[in-house]
């Protein structure tokens, strides 16, 4: 009997309770998260040539 308690309430509280974003918040969210993930994209892309440049003086250095 619990089980299906917590089934019914959970169904009832989706239903009522939660308030659903609209299909412009949900484009105005994935637009955001797109930005932010090339942002990081090009930092670490940065980074990475910079430490790959950094390398090659240092072997050019030592060797």
């Amino acid at each position: 009997m619990r089980l299906v308690n917590y089934v019914k309430n959970s169904y009832a509280e989706l239903v009522q309770k939660v308030t659903w974003p609209t299909f412009g918040e949900l484009q105005n969210s994935a637009i955001v998260v797109m930005v932010a993930s090339l942002l990081f994209a090009l930092v670490i892309l940065a980074m990475d040539l910079s430490f790959e440049n950094i390398m090659k003086f240092i072997y050019r250095l030592l060797y």
